[in-house]
């Protein structure tokens, strides 16, 4: 098998197809290399429910064993939870999971001691070379012998301590009853909420909480709305206060009204912002800073200076929100994508606290879902549009030039092109991986957002 490993190995992850792409030997080899390049004398290592996780998982923590690590398994696990493990036992850390991607996917997430990111930058360029470099023309595997005493593994049980560690962040022992249904789309949080949630004043409804790797129901990707179809229609049928929908590794989540509408993940980074601002100002920051990135909508910086904390934008993708944070000491960051990042979780991203933080605000007070996010919806958006674009440099220098010289127009290039006006904004971004543009457009009023959007659309479409 000739292994392409550019292919495999992404800007923050290695993700491909089982086996075509990567097996356990690949998975072995890049335990090995992980241990190399990263260091430390133990790792911790987890799993989401794809059929192919179990035994990807095993050969990766032997492939590390084989360079002297010891190696802490914690079986079953989000996302968050292998983040909470690297954090509470300040350990490297490993997870198994393609997140939203179909069944015959898997993939790995790789931090650094603390939960600290590990991507193209920050150590995955030279993991991927040095697997390449024991790979021989056919694309067998030959991971060279190890002058190192074989590492021990244990296993470890941690979902406890990652549920306790978050209820000590959000206290919601005090709320006003609420009933909650909860999608996990067959993913890791038909793990994580059951125990998370338990004996807390909620009545929980569940919807698929069976692991099932396949994904029988739908798929695990809520940022697709017809994911969100299902619990749309359980949240009206049982009369709830809201709902809640996980991914398939459970880091992001997404979150309904008592209508059943989707609240803009934008609005609860506002809500969740509020919230964090207050805490960090009683404790006695003066100007707590919080990140969003450049896709947010511009209600989250205006609510940031609003309660006199400095919003500061950043490009999309974790890498950057995360080491942004650590250069500020953010205390919380939110991005578009339902990604959100807390100080007090070693400024990794949880959808579970996230959803916590929604369940505290809403429990506080008396009224329903859709008024208290209501303030945090003052801009019409668009949301993401793919275009199909094989020259996409060619195509978004045309839409500078048309809008560039207009007056009171600003643009920069911080990701992609952005095109701000007095009361609109718009960004167009080059995908990693496809031939594709994206657009994101805000106005002040739907009308001059259907404008701005179709405007854009015109020229980037041709």
């Amino acid at each position: 098998m000739v292994r392409d490993l550019k292919q495999l190995v992404k800007a923050y992850d290695v993700r491909g197809v089982v086996p075509d792409q990567w097996d356990e030997s690949l998975a072995h080899a890049f335990g090995a290399a992980f241990v190399e390049v990263v260091g430390g004398g133990a790792v911790v290592v987890g799993h989401d429910m794809r059929p192919s996780s179990p035994a990807l998982s095993r050969a990766f923590a032997e492939g590390a064993a084989s360079r002297g690590a010891d190696v802490v398994e914690i079986g079953l696990c989000s996302t968050d939870q292998l983040y909470y493990a690297s954090g509470s036992l300040d350990l490297p850390g490993a997870m198994f999971t393609a997140s939203h991607n179909p069944a015959e996917y898997n993939g790995i997430k790789l931090c650094r001691a603390g939960a600290a990111p590990v991507g193209q930058d920050t150590g995955l360029s030279e993991i991927r070379e040095l697997v390449e470099s024991w790979l021989d023309e056919d694309g067998a595997v030959h991971v060279p012998a190890s002058d190192a005493a074989v590492g021990a593994l244990s296993a470890r049980e941690t979902l406890g301590g990652y549920a306790e560690h978050l209820r000590k962040l959000v206290d919601l022992t005090a709320i006003r009853p609420l009933k909650v249904v909860v999608d996990a789309g067959n993913g890791m949080g038909g793990h994580t909420v059951p125990t998370v949630l338990d004996g807390l004043p909620l009545d929980v409804v569940p919807m698929y909480f069976e692991l099932d790797g396949t994904f029988p129901n739908h798929e695990a990707n809520p940022l697709d709305p017809a994911n969100l179809v299902d619990l749309q229609a359980k949240v009206r049928e049982v009369g709830a206060d809201l709902g809640l929908a996980f991914d398939g590794d459970a880091d992001r989540c997404f979150v309904i009204d008592e209508n059943g509408d989707p609240v803009s993940p934008s609005a609860i980074t506002a809500l969740v912002a509020e919230r964090e601002i207050a805490r960090a100002r009683a404790g006695g920051e003066a100007h707590p800073t919080v990140i969003h990135n450049l896709i947010t909508s511009w209600t989250v910086p205006e609510v940031v200076r609003d309660l006199g904390g400095v919003p500061v934008r950043t490009r999309v993708g974790h890498s950057f929100i995360k080491q942004e944070m650590a250069n500020t000491d953010a205390v919380f960051g939110g991005e578009h994508s339902a990604h959100y990042y807390f100080r007090d979780f070693w400024r990794a991203d949880t959808g579970m606290l996230a959803a916590l933080h929604v369940l505290a605000a809403l429990g506080g007070q008396d009224g329903p879902l859709s008024a208290l996010t209501a303030q945090y919806e003052r801009y019409a958006a668009s949301g993401e549009i793919n275009s199909t674009v094989a020259d996409q440099s060619a195509v978004t220098a045309e839409v500078r030039a048309a809008y560039a010289g207009l007056p009171g127009v600003t643009t920069d290039e911080l990701d992609g092109l952005t095109v701000a006006g007095p009361d609109w904004w718009f960004n167009l971004r080059a995908s990693n991986t496809e031939p594709l543009l994206r657009l994101n457009a805000e106005a002040k009023d739907p009308a001059k957002m259907a404008e701005l959007r179709d405007g854009v659309l015109a020229i980037v479409r041709g």
